[in-house]
C-alpha cells in the first residue's frame, strides 16, 4: 500500500509540475507604476522562456507608440493624469500574446490653496436641495434634487423669488443642469438619463442616455461641449446635440484621484467642482485632469450652521455659478438659506 501511494504521489507531482510550467506566462510587460505628469514612462518586454519572437508592438491606452527592440518610452504630458493601461502585443511563431499592465500618473505639483471673502449675501429658498446653479442673461437658473422634489427653476438672484419652475416625475431624482444654445439640460442621478428643455417655456422637448458615463451628478458646458460629472473621479466631455461621451478626463493631485466630483461651473477656461461632502471647489484643468486649486468653504457650511441646523453629511456646499458678464461667483449648499457672492483669494 505504500509503495503505491508512493507512486500516485510522485505522478501528481509530475503532473502539478508539468502544469505549471503550462502556465507560466512566457513573457512579462515591465513598466514605471507611478509618475509625475510630463514624466517619462519605459515600458519594457522580459521574455521569461527561451521562445523566439518576431516582434513586439506596444500601445497606451490602445494607441500605438514608437518602440526600439523590446523597449519603448512615451511622454506622459499628452495623456494627462490618471491610470493608463499598457499593452504588448508579441508576436512568435505561429501566435500572437497580448499582455496588459498599467501605471499612474500624478499632478507635478501640489494644488493652490485658496480661502475666500464674502462680498454680498442674498436670500436662497431653504426648500431648494440645489443641484444645479447656473447664471443666464441676468437670471440665476437652479435644479434641485431628491424624489417627488426635483425642480427646474428661474430665480431672481437679489431676492431669491421663484420666477418660472417645473417639477421632474416623483420618480427621478434631479441633478446638475447646464444652458447651452438655448437649451436647457438636466441630469438625473441613478435613472441613466437627462432630459432637454426649452428655455422660454420650460417644456421638455426629449431625453438622452448615459452610456459611457456611470450616473449624472454635476454638468457645465465651454463652447463646444457639455461637461458632466459622474460621481467618480472622472469627468466626461459630451457632444450637446446627440449627447454622446466623447472622451473624459481623471482628476487627479500630486497625491490622488480626486472623487465624487459633485456641481461643476466653467469659469476662465478651468473647471470648478463642488466635492460632495467636502465643502470645498476643486479648480481642475479641463486638458489634464490636474487639479491646479483647492477652495476651502467649510467656513461657509459653519456659517450658515449658526442659524440653521444642518445634517452635516448631507446639506454642504452645493452649487457655483459664475456671472460671466460681471465676472462675479456665487456658492450655496443644499437647503442653504443663503446665496453667497464671494471671491477667492489664494493662500
Amino acid at each position: 500500500m505504500s509503495t503505491h501511494k508512493s507512486l500516485l504521489t510522485i505522478l501528481f507531482s509530475v503532473l502539478l509540475l508539468g502544469a505549471c510550467k503550462e502556465n507560466q506566462p512566457l513573457f512579462k510587460l515591465h513598466t514605471t507604476k507611478k509618475v509625475a505628469l510630463g514624466s517619462t514612462v519605459d515600458l519594457s518586454l522580459e521574455l521569461v522562456s527561451k521562445k523566439n519572437i518576431d516582434s513586439v508592438q506596444f500601445f497606451v491606452n490602445n494607441q500605438k507608440i514608437p518602440s526600439s527592440s523590446n523597449t519603448a518610452t512615451i511622454n506622459t504630458t499628452a495623456l494627462g493624469t490618471g491610470k493608463h493601461l499598457a499593452t504588448a502585443l508579441v508576436f512568435h511563431p505561429g501566435k500572437v500574446k497580448k499582455i496588459n499592465n498599467s501605471f499612474e500618473v500624478l499632478a507635478a505639483t501640489a494644488p493652490a490653496i485658496y480661502t475666500y471673502k464674502i462680498l454680498n449675501t442674498y436670500p436662497h429658498d431653504t426648500k431648494a436641495y440645489t443641484q444645479g446653479l447656473e447664471f443666464h442673461n441676468g437670471f440665476l437658473y437652479e435644479t434641485t434634487g431628491k424624489r417627488g422634489a426635483s425642480t427646474l427653476r428661474k430665480v431672481h438672484y437679489t431676492t431669491g423669488k421663484v420666477l418660472q419652475e417645473t417639477a421632474l416625475e416623483a420618480n427621478l431624482f434631479g441633478e446638475g443642469m447646464t444652458i447651452f444654445n438655448n437649451k436647457i439640460h438636466w441630469l438625473t442621478w441613478k435613472a441613466n438619463k437627462g432630459f432637454v428643455y426649452n428655455l422660454k417655456s420650460f417644456a421638455r422637448e426629449s431625453e438622452f442616455p448615459y452610456k459611457k458615463s456611470k450616473q449624472g451628478w454635476g454638468l457645465t458646458h465651454n463652447e463646444t461641449e457639455l461637461i458632466k460629472s459622474d460621481g467618480t473621479h472622472k469627468i466626461w466631455f459630451l457632444d450637446p446635440v446627440t449627447h454622446q461621451e466623447k472622451r473624459s478626463i481623471q482628476v487627479y493631485t500630486n497625491k490622488y484621484a480626486t472623487k465624487e466630483l459633485n456641481e461643476l461651473e466653467y469659469v476662465n477656461g478651468k473647471i470648478y467642482a463642488n466635492k460632495y461632502q467636502r465643502n470645498v471647489i476643486e479648480i481642475i484643468n479641463p486638458n489634464t485632469g490636474v487639479v491646479e486649486g483647492i477652495a476651502d468653504l467649510s467656513g461657509l457650511y459653519k456659517e450658515m450652521a449658526k442659524t440653521q441646523k444642518l445634517r452635516r453629511a448631507d446639506e454642504v456646499l452645493n452649487g457655483i455659478a459664475f456671472q460671466k458678464s460681471t465676472g462675479k461667483l456665487f456658492v450655496t449648499g443644499k437647503h442653504w438659506a443663503s446665496l453667497f457672492e464671494i471671491e477667492l483669494i489664494q493662500q
